[in-house]
């Protein structure tokens, strides 16, 4: 769209007429987000209240649109990156993240735990040496004190803040234990998300919300006794890519929730169901 038209649709935005401002709205979400820059600019250099609202509804239904489009396609490769996958649901809030940042951010902390990982290191000596980079040297930690804050469900501003939530410092720790080719993965516990390290030989649990502490399949029997829950397999095994990001929509649904963030809520659910068709 030329930049002429665009400044005579925008000149109609503080049209009192709902017709007229729903016409505009159209045309611009017909051009997807290739006007983002230039609604951008209109915003930027306009002083009415009313018309910058409107533009700033825009960009972000021309956001979320591009968001949508960018899930479809992450869960068509059958989500394989994860932190592409995480990366995607900081973008519904930091539009203007780059995917580099967070990867630069999470190669730093890999190359912090290779040089102390040895090949000849037993499975439980290789998750206390990752256990000592990340919650002693690095200094990750739980965020108790704002336990239900949306920024715990954002990966960018948990590398940023080093205080996340189960899943999140579960992602981080699972991040680098994958890339330094050991077997650790997520687990879908209820009301914690925790990590198994799985091979042929050996398999044990880690919970990176309390410092990677290493437990073992009966601790989970307990656990699921005492919420009078049945010990079925997906409690103890390995889940996929997409469970874990649709676990962590889940938990920004409930943060904007408690906050009473109506419209957030409802962008999150349907974050959620254009992800594995998820009615939350």
């Amino acid at each position: 769209m030329e930049e002429g038209k665009i400044k005579a649709l925008i000149s109609l935005l503080d049209d009192e007429d709902v017709e007229v401002i729903s016409l505009v709205e159209k045309e611009f979400l017909a051009q997807g987000g290739s006007v983002i820059p230039f609604l951008e600019k209109e915003w930027e250099n306009n002083f009415n209240p009313i018309v910058q609202k409107r533009i700033e509804d825009l960009v972000h239904s021309l956001q979320f649109i591009l968001l949508e489009d960018r899930f479809a396609k992450w869960k068509k490769s059958g989500g394989e990156d994860l932190m592409e996958g995480m990366w995607l649901i900081c973008t519904y809030q930091y539009p203007d993240l780059e995917f580099s940042t967070i990867k630069s951010a999470m190669e730093q902390m890999y190359y912090e735990v290779w040089l102390e990982i040895k090949p000849e290191m037993e499975p439980m000596e290789q998750v206390r040496t990752i256990n000592n980079i990340l919650f002693t040297k690095l200094k990750f930690s739980s965020n108790t004190k704002n336990f239900h804050s949306p920024a715990n469900s954002m990966l960018s501003q948990v590398l940023e803040s080093k205080k996340g939530n189960p899943i999140s410092l579960c992602v981080i720790y699972m991040l680098i234990a994958q890339k330094l080719k050991l077997p650790i993965y997520g687990v879908n516990l209820p009301s914690l998300f925790i990590l198994t390290y799985k091979n042929d030989q050996t398999q044990f649990y880690i919970n990176a919300f309390n410092k990677g502490i290493i437990f073992t399949k009966e601790d989970i029997d307990s656990y699921l006794h005492q919420l009078n829950l049945a010990p079925i397999d997906i409690f103890y095994q390995p889940c996929s890519n997409i469970d874990i990001v649709a676990r962590v929509l889940r938990n920004l649904i409930n943060s904007f929730e408690k906050l009473s963030e109506t419209e957030r809520v409802e962008d999150v659910k349907k974050m959620l169901y254009f992800l594995n068709g998820e009615k939350y």
